[in-house]
């Protein structure tokens, strides 16, 4: 990509007015204005900053000069752009060679800064393929997500990981490839289950002909490449020889696989007859959410389809939603031969270019209108209006739940963010603290942490002193990051400086749900809940609302009290679906917290006493390992004794003694 970045010019058009006294900081159409003097009238790239240097919106122009002079009037513009420009303090450019190279840049740029005016693709999470590996003299079946750094013929996408599991477990049957790693191939001295049960050939200890597995794997990639039909008729040919001959085992097996081949097609549903490769994309707008649903075509095969709600002001239109979304979509993908929507888009053409370019053959974007095509669209729409319906449903009843928990507890509202911390360990030892999120729309994954907690003047097991930690450290960095005016951040210990905060369950999701919360509900009862109180207090937040959850008698669930500060504490009805909603977030935020204390348990179970000796590496270790068999072994040994094993001289062997008694 050739382009300038120009930083300098933007930095200098912020500070071409310095301010005099207490006169507000340049925006709005006057630092547009003064960028417009300085642009050319070629393609490129613009993002428009707020005074904070956040982005607010990233665009794409043939001509930078004249789009960016559609900003200088308020006149004729949308809410949604009025605000934009009112909050614009400064911009930045990019300048491309062609427009094709603009789209491509724009997209890669939302996707990573996530400016909130733009359309926002949300859940983009990578797609499962079937490889089938190259770089073997016995190949095998796998499924691959991520890079495609592995020698081998790649077949998907498929919409998601069961999709691919199913369709290998019959292609095992079908084709008997394996599926074993290659380390587990090359130590085999005798055939495996796999091959007990028929689901493989056995290519490990000779079961079978180098010569025929490697038709078998042929076989395989031709189902897979789309000549299923052709397959078929070659087993159903071999499977009534076989039975001519009365060699009904041998007709049995081709009877097998074929029945493993009609299964795959079977749970595919929709097969086209004249699309060979195509992805078919359908958009649907109700009640100020967006559906777009996704369907996969590969070989004249579908291989899956998957819903994506994307975030988008309710100013925009579909086809302007899914024109961005395309974009984004295929950022990090290979685009197929064949794009098929339900909306004309506007710059259609130039959509296809791009995408042309980026994969180095011709990719064709179309609306259809009539014949097969317009069947495969329809079809997505009509999956995209259920989808949509049913989290529409899910995000009433969700309405409705959080609004029973404003009235149970008193809050003036109903809560747009609520989070729940757990503590998890085994007396004392592995200690981590747990904080899930939910909204509106659900649990808020994207927003997870985990604690390990660091404190060590803590005693082992003190609840809490644990959760005195996990909340001061969360709420010091809101402060920092997110600071109120009725607020008063003090002095933190560094000790619980929160290094390890911002580890997720899964990647970052794009939620909508407010910074700081609305509710903290505390697995833990008045003790628990004093302890919080007293240290949201100590950080001078006294307008959190809290609230304590404890088990009932026996743990029963349903049995659970709850307390609030300043309030006697009380139960809510068995049956009341507030209760059941406050026990689904209690449960999952102890699932996190479990989890996450599982994880750290295991790392430290497969830790080695080695690992901590400064000077040591792999090679010394295993050659340690090698001499002594046990790391405790090691321990026990003398200077001559470690000096005695190859590779280790007398420094090391002193430095190693001297670890271990110190």
């Amino acid at each position: 990509m050739s382009g300038m970045q120009d930083d300098t010019d933007s930095e200098k058009s912020a500070e071409s007015a310095p301010e005099t006294g207490n006169a507000p900081a340049r925006k709005g159409v006057e630092v547009i204005a003064d960028e417009v003097k300085r642009l050319p009238n070629g393609p490129g790239v613009y993002r428009m900053l707020d005074e904070n240097g956040e982005v607010l919106y990233v665009g794409k122009a043939r001509s930078l000069k004249k789009r960016v002079t559609s900003y200088t009037r308020l006149q004729g513009q949308s809410n949604r752009i009025m605000r934009m420009i009112l909050a614009t303090a400064s911009m930045e450019f990019v300048v491309t060679q062609t427009e094709p190279e603009a789209l491509l840049l724009e997209a890669n740029l939302i996707k990573r800064l996530r400016p909130r005016f733009n359309v926002l693709l949300r859940d983009d999470k990578s797609f499962p393929y079937i490889l089938v590996t190259g770089d073997h003299e016995s190949p095998a079946i796998v499924k691959h997500r991520g890079a495609r750094k592995r020698k081998g013929e790649y077949f998907g996408p498929f919409a998601s990981a069961g999709a691919v599991d199913r369709t290998i477990n019959a292609l095992q049957k079908a084709f008997l490839i394996r599926t074993c790693s290659d380390s587990y191939y090359e130590n085999r001295s005798r055939p495996c289950l796999q091959y007990q049960i028929k689901r493989c050939a056995g290519p490990c200890t000779g079961e079978i002909d180098p010569a025929d597995y490697a038709g078998l794997v042929s076989e395989a990639k031709a189902f897979l490449s789309g000549r299923s039909q052709l397959i078929k008729t070659q087993l159903a040919k071999q499977m009534e020889a076989a039975s001519a001959d009365l060699e009904f085992e041998r007709a049995a097996i081709y009877r097998d696989r074929l029945s493993a081949l009609s299964h795959i097609q079977a749970h595919q549903g929709i097969n086209p007859q004249s699309v060979e490769e195509a992805d078919v994309f359908a958009i649907h707008q109700e009640g100020g959410q967006t559906c777009v649903q996704v369907f996969f075509f590969r070989t004249g095969q579908n291989w899956g389809n998957r819903a994506y709600f994307p975030k988008a002001d309710k100013s925009f239109e579909e086809a302007d939603i899914l024109e961005s979304f395309l974009a984004q979509f295929y950022d990090d993908k290979p685009a197929p031969r064949q794009i098929l929507l339900s909306h004309e888009l506007s710059e259609q053409d130039l959509l296809a270019q791009a995408l042309s370019e980026r994969t180095g053959r011709k990719v064709d974007v179309a609306c259809p209108k009539r014949g097969e095509k317009k069947e495969l669209v329809d079809h997505a729409l009509t999956n995209a209006r259920e989808a949509l319906g049913r989290r529409l449903a899910e995000t009433s009843s969700q309405a409705r739940l959080l609004k029973g928990v404003a009235e149970a507890f008193d809050l003036p509202q109903s809560p747009r963010r609520i989070e729940v911390y757990d503590n998890s360990h085994i007396m004392g030892t592995n200690a981590v603290g747990g904080m899930i999120v939910a909204g509106l729309e659900g649990f808020a994954k994207g927003q997870y942490r985990k604690f390990n907690i660091k404190s060590e003047d803590l005693v082992p097991g003190d609840d809490y002193g644990m959760m005195r930690e996990v909340l001061t450290r969360r709420f010091s960095r809101l402060l920092k990051e997110h600071a109120r005016e009725d607020s008063k951040p003090e002095a933190v210990d560094p000790a619980l400086k929160d290094t390890d905060e911002g580890e997720l369950e899964t990647a970052p999701a794009d939620t909508g749900v407010p910074a700081w919360p609305e509710l903290v509900l505390i697995d833990g009862g008045q003790g628990q809940l004093t302890a919080a109180r007293e240290t949201l207090e100590s950080l001078g937040i006294t307008d959190v609302p809290l609230v304590g959850i404890a088990k009932g008698p026996d743990r029963d669930a349903g049995r659970e009290k709850f307390f609030i500060p300043g309030r006697q504490s009380f139960m809510l009805p068995e049956r009341d679906p507030v209760l059941y909603f406050v026990q689904r977030l209690r449960d999952e935020a102890h699932r996190f917290a479990i989890g996450s204390h599982r994880a750290r348990r295991k790392k430290d179970i497969t830790r080695n006493p080695l690992d901590e000796i400064a000077g040591v590496g792999p090679t010394r270790k295993k050659a340690l390992l090698r001499h002594f068999g046990t790391a405790k072994a090691v321990s026990k040994a003398g200077v001559d004794d470690l000096a005695a094993v190859p590779g280790i001289s007398e420094a090391i062997a002193k430095l190693v003694y001297d670890h271990f008694h110190e």
